[in-house]
């Protein structure tokens, strides 16, 4: 899967929030979903140290949490088993650090005929890291707010439960240290890929 992909995804879900007006959730509903994500840092994870700088991908089980102030409306909390990361500077091994990358996002489920519900969404991410370490020295790598887009799709198994697949971007940059003396900004900005099951109570 690409950056293109997630954006089509996203525009197509977008576009097609604007069509039918059925109910696909109601108000007062919660939904619980548990799966996994795939954490994929974009490429260009900028310059540390004066090296260009590349963190590598991890996944891990999520569980989320929404509830439906409104019919269609949910209020959705993202959840997740710390992430590790290793990283790179000028293509050599530099360190490794974890992260949790808690997500708080307002979703429109897009109502429709049939078994499948698409969704988008934007919030709110704050990313903690902990647990860094490198060859190098003592390395610390600041907390992160920025904004979160979200897209994704429904489809019931069951009357209360569905397989969903979505997409998140998360805007994600943090300075970094090195010994205690700044090193540069990492740039990290991923996609995040999920499949989970979401069951309604």
């Amino acid at each position: 899967m690409t950056r293109q992909t997630a954006a089509l995804l996203y525009t197509t879900a977008l576009a097609a929030a604007l069509a039918s007006p059925l109910a696909a959730q109601s108000q007062g509903d919660w939904t619980v979903g548990f799966g996994f994500g795939y954490v994929d840092p974009q490429s260009d994870n900028g310059t540390l140290a004066g090296l260009p700088a590349t963190i590598d991908e991890s996944v891990r089980p999520t569980i989320a949490g929404e509830y439906f102030f409104r019919d269609n409306w949910g209020i959705e909390l993202l959840a997740a088993a710390p992430f590790k990361h290793d990283i790179y500077l000028g293509g050599a091994y530099a360190g490794s650090a974890k992260h949790l990358p808690p997500t708080l996002s307002l979703n429109y489920h897009i109502p429709t005929q049939s078994d499948f519900t698409p969704f988008v969404g934007i919030g709110l991410n704050y990313t903690t890291f902990w647990n860094e370490s490198s060859p190098l020295g003592v390395l610390k790598i600041d907390d992160s707010f920025g904004v979160a887009a979200h897209a994704g799709v429904d489809y019931a198994v069951s009357d209360r439960g569905s397989l969903r697949v979505d997409v998140r971007w998360i805007n994600i940059e943090s300075d970094v240290t090195l010994n205690g003396a700044y090193i540069g900004k990492a740039e990290i900005d991923p996609l995040v890929w999920g499949i989970s099951y979401v069951h309604r109570f």
